[in-house]
């Protein structure tokens, strides 16, 4: 049986707050027909250099989101993620003029780096807390200096990591991909529909025949 209300193949079975201003991440997870309430509020998160690798560097925000979340929300399930681009053993946070994010796509360009996602799952009533960690690899061509200042000319970069969006205008420099897309956009959805599946959030869209 397909429950006709569902607008993708999973319904949540349950509140789900995310606690996160992103956009991209809630459009993720509302492509796969789930209902999300969202979070935003002020996050005193870890500066890029605070020397901790990339790996822990997104799992500690990303946990900082969720006690925040937890306690201005009274939610079944709360999700939160944090993302970041991580070349020569440098983290990039968002860049904070013209010039920066200038400066950021030049060190990304002609090489490889890495794109780190952790997520954090609660369910309330009891304290289940499920941590994933993705990383992704991306090659950077900006093509020329006059195609990246364009770039640079657009508001996009000025709120992402690492300066650019591989949705959006930014595609048109990330030449090869390693890994999982969505991880680059801001959350895994393939781990993250497998973490809330597991904890009974969400459920597909049919039930088994008993005919």
């Amino acid at each position: 049986m397909y429950y006709p209300e569902c607008k993708g193949p999973f319904h949540s079975t349950c509140p789900i707050v995310l606690g996160s201003g992103s956009p991209r991440r809630r459009r993720l997870l509302e492509a796969l027909g789930l209902s999300i309430s969202v979070y935003s509020g002020s996050v005193k998160e870890l500066g890029d250099s605070s020397g901790l690798p990339p790996d822990q560097f997104t799992m500690e925000n990303a946990m900082r989101k969720l006690g925040a979340t937890l306690e201005a929300c009274d939610a079944e399930v709360i999700l939160c993620a944090d993302t970041c681009v991580y070349c020569d053993g440098v983290i990039l946070g968002k860049p904070s003029s013209f010039q920066d994010a200038v400066n950021m796509l030049k060190m990304l360009d002609k090489r490889w780096h890495e794109v780190f996602t952790s997520f954090a799952v609660l369910r309330a009533h009891d304290n289940l807390l499920k941590q994933k960690t993705i990383s992704s690899g991306v090659f950077i061509d900006v093509i020329s200096d006059r195609a990246l200042q364009a770039y640079c000319h657009t508001e996009e970069p000025y709120d992402k990591a690492g300066g650019y969006a591989i949705q959006g205008y930014g595609a048109f420099m990330a030449r090869r991909i390693q890994g999982s897309y969505t991880n680059i956009v801001g959350l895994p959805v393939a781990e993250t529909v497998r973490v809330l599946l597991d904890i009974g959030a969400i459920e597909p869209c049919v039930t088994d025949s008993k005919e």
